[in-house]
């Protein structure tokens, strides 16, 4: 079989990477288990349990069953090979995840959650099946060529994570990246008690900023959209498909803030965020989108590249107020613990994965 690059390729990593952190989270008190690593798979059915975990753990590999699958399958590897391949990668993730719960005192190591994972990543991958025999990852693939330029795998596979990077709050609507008040802390927390201690103190304390006026918020949202509406025209072909893939892009960001507020304050208050200042940059965001439809591939990676400094800038000035870090309170400690390693990953990251992708375009002999 024909060997085609494809976006499952990063989206499989990640997602595995996603399952490690989630699974092994906080990862405080490692110590050597006192008993057999593999004593917990001859347990007997647990006498306390939830609906909502054995779904979880259902669901929570259905996803890498797929993307495994279909990655294998975009490497030329037969239906019956990228089976195989697949499910012993999610059966080998689940397994080893719960050997290394051993070593965890915060996290119990489950015969069960290795049965539901398994089975989870078996219907992934049956679902992969299915779109194959259907033709329709044959299908999405001449799609795709229609639509993306060559070697795009990666700016495609950004463009899918970025929405579910605002399911985590975010300190404005579609401003993601603002990792730099954990990096502070972490510094302050590294040096204290050191000669370099005054360091940190001075480096946390320099960065605190007053916040934004509302123009600079509204920037700052124009900015959030116009970015991943640049990365999209650095791998889409010039035309119409540019604009169609601008409308799908601020559809989805709305989406995704509406319902992580949603999550955060009520569905009652899912539309809280839709502020005249988010009024006014979404629409700014919207019209600059559209007027760079036509901007060639390379030019469009550059802009976004700017687009993304400007962005991080904007981010970092962002004050943690009240209700921002009630929300994180929320995620980290309450009932979204399940979601924080993908989304708070995705959402910090996201701009820094996608600047040296935009990079990488730019730096490209044969971008056009």
């Amino acid at each position: 079989m024909v060997r085609h690059s494809s976006s499952a390729v990063p989206l499989a990593w990640l997602y595995a990477g996603l399952i490690v952190y989630a699974s092994l989270y906080p990862f405080d008190g490692w110590r050597w288990p006192e008993v057999s690593a593999f004593s917990f798979l001859s347990l007997p059915w647990p006498r306390y349990w939830t609906t909502f975990d054995l779904v979880a753990n259902l669901l929570g590999y259905l996803p890498l069953g797929l993307v495994v699958f279909t990655a294998q399958i975009r490497a030329g590897r037969s239906p019956g090979a990228a089976c195989g391949r697949a499910l012993l990668i999610g059966c080998g993730l689940s397994l080893s995840m719960e050997l290394a719960q051993n070593c965890l005192p915060s996290r119990v190591s489950s015969n069960v959650d290795v049965a539901f994972n398994s089975v989870g990543a078996a219907m992934g991958v049956g679902f992969g099946l299915l779109l194959y025999g259907a033709g329709l990852l044959e299908r999405w693939q001449r799609w795709r060529g229609r639509w993306f330029a060559d070697r795009s795998a990666g700016g495609v596979a950004l463009l899918l994570l970025w929405p579910a990077g605002l399911l985590f709050p975010t300190p404005i609507p579609l401003g993601v990246g603002q990792v730099l008040s954990r990096v502070r802390e972490a510094a302050v927390s590294v040096l204290m008690d050191t000669p370099a201690a005054g360091w940190g103190f001075a480096f946390a304390g320099e960065a605190v900023a007053p916040g934004l006026p509302p123009v600079g918020e509204s920037l700052g949202i124009a900015l959030g959209l116009l970015a991943p509406c640049l990365l999209a025209f650095s791998v889409c072909r010039t035309g119409w498909r540019r604009g169609a893939l601008a409308v799908v892009i601020g559809t989805s960001g709305v989406a995704a803030t509406t319902l992580s507020t949603a999550l955060n304050f009520g569905p009652q208050h899912a539309m809280a965020w839709f502020t005249p200042t988010a009024a006014v940059g979404l629409s700014v965001g919207a019209g600059l989108s559209l007027l760079l439809v036509w901007v060639p591939r390379r030019a469009a990676a550059a802009l976004g590249l700017m687009a993304l400094t400007a962005l991080m800038s904007l981010v970092a000035q962002m004050p943690a107020d009240a209700y921002f870090a009630q929300s994180l309170q929320a995620w980290e400690q309450g009932r979204f613990i399940r979601f924080h390693g993908a989304a708070q990953w995705v959402g910090w990251f996201w701009p820094y994965a996608a600047m040296a992708y935009l990079l990488g375009r730019v730096a490209a002999r044969d971008a056009p």
